[in-house]
């Protein structure tokens, strides 16, 4: 494979430093025009209103251009070309310049809190647009809509530390204060945002406590990379099919483990499936990764444990030297570096190495498995013996529907 090189500096916004010198605060606000009671009721920012669409139209449609200009116009600079492959790219002091995380690294699950930072705190001027359903279903644009407080909108905003152009944050209901955590609308959301873009190259990725989220407030990030990631590329093998017309597959030839969900009958059958899946590995307290890919019609759920080693005192030294923690994008394949020396080195073998170690093992990720396919309705998943092949020509060639599961309302039909 190639590798691409690309130099993008870092960019710290003044509202996510510390507060050791406060603006002065004339009378009606606090001087800041920050996203809070104090000034936020007689804010106006951009509003993008996506058309809302019940039945099979959102899950279908091909990548193409959008109705009304999305992204593209609104927040990109740039399109980065490339070649197939890993993507390295080096982005130095970003690791000193960008906000610690603040909590703690082994529960995926945290209240919410308001005294450390979050999205409440940054400046109106960060933020791009709102985005919600239309009224009318009709894809609409408002240069300048009121802030509705009452109904908590969903945000877009620019990312403060940036790995690419277009780097940008979707916040699920900000006022409402969530916690990093995903449930059925705020993933649903997620998915008609990159329906709207209509792009192949505009991806969403969400990195969980544990997994490398650095704030513990609801949000996911999205950006443009004109080349496919690694990860998309990597062959897989269907192991179920559900009655909502959800495929769902397991990665193969890939060093970490991950499963792929395809399909539906609408947008919501596809979101319900990935996110009841995100939800059980919540609940039972594994850390994890999302890629939403191919116009919202694929998306990649990768449980990780590279955090859990580093406590453990089990990753190599070396790599831990490198200063990388593999979120959603080192993951999929766009490898941010923080040295120069690890720049000059890039190798797809030394990207290889490194996400073999956020990998789960072979045992621990199909007993993570049996969970997921049980919560989404898959419950004998565990009786049934699911054949591993290396080569995904075998796979497509000799897997046929073996066993039908029912649990509630959901059908389930396994591949063997």
């Amino acid at each position: 494979m190639m590798l691409k090189i690309k130099r993008v500096p870092t960019v710290v916004s003044n509202y996510q430093k510390d507060e050791a010198a406060e603006p002065a605060r004339p009378v009606g606000g606090c001087g800041r025009k920050c996203l809070k009671a104090c000034c936020i009721p007689d804010a106006k920012l951009p509003l993008y209103a996506f058309k809302k669409v019940n039945g099979k139209d959102l899950a279908v449609n091909e990548c193409g251009e959008p109705p009304l200009a999305f992204l593209d116009s609104l927040i990109l600079g740039e399109v980065i070309p490339g070649e197939y492959g890993f993507v390295a790219q080096l982005n130095e002091g970003r690791h000193l310049k960008k906000r610690p995380t603040e909590f703690r690294v082994d529960k995926v699950l945290q209240p919410f809190d308001e005294n450390k930072f979050n999205f409440t705190k940054v400046g109106q001027e960060e933020v791009i647009f709102q985005f919600e359903a239309s009224d009318d279903g009709q894809v609409q644009f408002f240069p300048n809509a009121p802030v509705d407080v009452d109904n908590s909108p969903s945000f877009v905003a620019i990312n403060v530390s940036p790995i690419e152009y277009g780097h940008v944050l979707l916040i699920p209901h900000i006022f409402e204060r969530l916690p990093q955590r995903i449930d059925r609308e705020s993933f649903l959301l997620a998915l008609h945002m990159a329906v709207e873009a209509n792009n192949p190259y505009f991806r969403l990725g969400y990195n969980s406590l544990g997994a490398f989220a650095t704030i513990n407030h609801l949000h996911f990030q999205a950006y443009y990379l004109a080349l496919p990631f690694p990860i998309e590329k990597a062959p897989t093998k269907k192991i179920a099919n559900l009655n909502g017309g959800v495929k769902i597959s397991e990665l193969l030839k890939y060093p970490v483990r991950g499963l792929v969900f395809e399909g539906g009958d609408t947008l919501e059958d596809l979101s319900n499936v990935v996110s009841d899946a995100c939800i059980c590995l919540q609940n039972n307290n594994i850390p994890f990764n999302v890629l939403i890919s191919d116009c919202g019609k694929q998306v990649f759920l990768l449980p990780q444990c590279y955090a859990e080693k580093q406590a453990l005192g089990e990753v190599d030294p070396e790599l831990l030297d490198t200063q990388v923690n593999p979120a959603v994008w080192e993951i999929s394949g766009h490898m941010v570096l923080k040295r120069k020396k690890d720049y000059d080195e890039a190798s797809e073998g030394n990207a290889w190495r490194l996400l073999a170690e956020v990998s789960l093992s072979e045992e621990r990720f199909q007993e993570v498995n049996e969970l997921v396919f049980e919560a989404i309705g898959c419950a004998e998943l565990d009786d049934v013996n699911v054949e591993r092949v290396k080569e995904v020509d075998e796979v497509n060639s000799s897997a046929q529907p073996s066993t039908v599961v029912v649990a509630g309302s959901q059908e389930c039909v396994v591949l063997q």
